[in-house]
């Protein structure tokens, strides 16, 4: 399929804005949807690139569409695809740009989905692939026949797999997903952990071929061959588009499932620190495939900006900002699927993020949804033992925890723009304590996030878990911030106003103070003071906020107001 070929779709609507004759000849290798700035690293040559604009504004200039299409143009994309839907028409400033760098652009009417033109260029593919006679057909017809009877009864990808590379000798081939994690592997193939496969995709080693399927940022699919020699181009590209019918159809079974998840989040947490009623919980476990009795773990995620949402606690609806808007859910696949990088942070992001962790670390069902004002919920069954291995392809309560924290760097990688947050319950011996669980997911993703503002890399996104409140500090880290805000006003209040240079330093000998346990020895050598000066400023500090340090419970609320600063 050519470039030229998508304005002859008329059910599509879309319409050239630039492009030259010789340009639109160019054939068509598959398609990437993005709103990132600078896709580069996601693009394939000869692939078209769907974009909703969200990343550019009008007010950006020339520049940021100008970096755009260049990266476009290093990436090898054939063509830009713009949709109207966010400006109402295509930027004079991204013409420009695709006009300097050669990149044909053209332009995707609002009534048009990009799932629509994904779906009109690959099932165009396919078309022009079943009218090729027999012998153009790279793998040989009886591997083709087998592979289509596989797909016919619902073979998985490990069985597709080995059977697409039996008549090459079986090499070593992965699988894998653009967080590292192992889909399925040639049996001939060694057993990778997450972050080697995450340096064998980043490698220029070995051949690796982008599995073209709707996906996520977190969740595409990654052929990757260690022998370059090992298959020829063509037979790797048709076993590749194999594994992506089979993706379609899985992804379709996920998504009938949806629902079923969505109201066991919902009764959870409306359930809040509850026991939801007993029959309606059974029934909506039942109906995710979950066990009825057992032990659990919930984690919630949220994404935001860097710093964003910070402090929004349980109480105000913990994962709330950006990110936690948005209902859906389709067995951690996002309600809007796109190949990777389509989604700017916001709903659903959390989703695919969090519904990828939680694969990382179990085979094993379990339920995933995304609810207004909650955040992502991933509700998963765990085996209660503390050796770290689990049952029936679940991962122990302890794995399940550190599991999250190994896997949530990759998962940051993916999507260097999104800070992702997520908050783990402890371990419940019983679904009945479901709905507290999910209150403390909540409280502890609340505590993750306001440790992560300032930071950058992978710092700025933060997993923490409710088995880590242990001290003072992380469990007021949960407070919502207004609450927070709140004390640190009605217990210092009288220090912490400008108009005073004195009250500054009464606030500063306080927290030495309190740093020193209340020692006047230690406290004075630190300030440099003598001592009698230290008892004069606590004995100021105590008039001012009606507090007596000789009291521990008195210093304990000195204390905490000072870490809700």
């Amino acid at each position: 399929m050519h470039v030229d070929h998508l304005r002859q779709l008329d059910s599509l609507g879309i319409t050239l804005v630039w492009g030259e004759e010789h340009l639109l000849g160019r054939e068509i290798s598959g398609v990437t949807a993005t709103d990132l700035e600078d896709p580069e690293r996601f693009l394939r040559p000869g692939e078209i690139v769907l974009t909703g604009l969200v990343w550019w504004h009008p007010d950006d200039g020339r520049a940021k569409a100008e970096r755009f299409v260049a990266a476009l143009s290093a990436g090898g994309a054939v063509a830009l695809l713009a949709g109207e839907e966010t400006h109402g028409a295509v930027p004079a400033d991204l013409v420009d740009a695709c006009r300097a760098h050669r990149v044909p652009l053209l332009s995707v009417p609002a009534r048009t989905s990009f799932r629509a033109v994904t779906e009109a260029v690959y099932l165009r593919q396919w078309g022009d692939l079943s009218r090729l006679p027999a012998p153009h057909h790279a793998l040989p017809e009886n591997v083709r026949g087998e592979l289509g009877r596989l797909l016919e009864r619902g073979a998985g990808p490990a069985e597709l797999l080995e059977s697409a590379f039996a008549h090459l000798g079986t090499p070593p081939c992965h699988l894998l997903t653009s967080t590292g994690r192992t889909v399925a592997r040639t049996s001939s193939a060694p057993a990778l952990s997450a972050r080697e496969a995450v340096r064998l995709l980043r490698s220029a080693s070995g051949t690796t071929l982008r599995v073209q399927a709707d996906a996520t940022a977190y969740d595409a699919w990654q052929l990757h061959l260690p022998d370059t020699d090992a298959a020829p181009p063509r037979v790797l590209h048709e076993i590749a588009e194999v594994l992506a019918q089979h993706r379609h159809h899985h992804d379709r079974r996920r998504a009938a499932r949806a629902r079923a998840h969505e109201t066991l989040v919902d009764l959870l947490v409306r359930a809040d620190a509850g026991a939801p009623d007993t029959d309606a919980l059974a029934a909506a476990l039942r109906a995710c495939g979950l066990p009825a009795r057992g032990s659990y773990r919930v984690v919630v995620a949220g994404v935001g900006a860097f710093g964003a949402g910070a402090g929004a606690g349980a109480g105000a609806g913990a994962g709330a900002g950006a990110g936690a808007g948005g209902g859906g859910a389709v067995d951690g696949v996002g309600a809007s699927r796109a190949a990777a990088g389509v989604a700017p942070p916001g709903p659903g992001l959390a989703l695919d993020a969090l519904a990828e962790a939680t694969r990382h670390l179990t085979s094993a069902p379990f339920a995933v949804a995304e609810r207004p004002g909650v955040g992502a919920v991933a509700i998963v069954p765990v085996d209660a033992g503390a050796d770290g291995t689990g049952g029936a392809g679940r991962e122990s309560g302890d794995g399940l925890r550190d599991g999250f924290r190994d896997v949530w760097p990759l998962l940051r990688a993916c999507r260097p723009d999104a800070a992702l947050h997520a908050g783990i319950s402890t371990l419940i011996p019983d679904p009945a304590g479901l709905g507290r669980a999910v209150v403390q997911a909540r409280y502890a993703l609340a505590g993750a996030r306001t440790t992560a503002p300032g930071a950058a890399g992978p710092e700025a996104s933060a997993v923490t878990a409710v088995d880590d409140l242990s001290t003072l500090e992380s469990l007021l880290a949960g407070v919502p911030h207004d609450v927070r805000a709140a004390y640190l006003s009605s217990t210092l209040g009288p220090l912490l106003g400008e108009s005073r240079a004195s009250h500054g330093v009464l606030l500063e000998t306080l927290e030495v103070f309190l740093g020193h346990n209340g020692s006047w020895a230690r406290t004075a050598k630190a300030l440099q003071l003598h001592v009698n000066t230290v008892h004069y400023r606590i004995r100021r500090v105590e008039a001012l906020t009606g507090r007596d340090l000789s009291r521990l419970d008195h210093k304990l609320d000195l204390r905490a107001a000072l870490l809700c600063r």
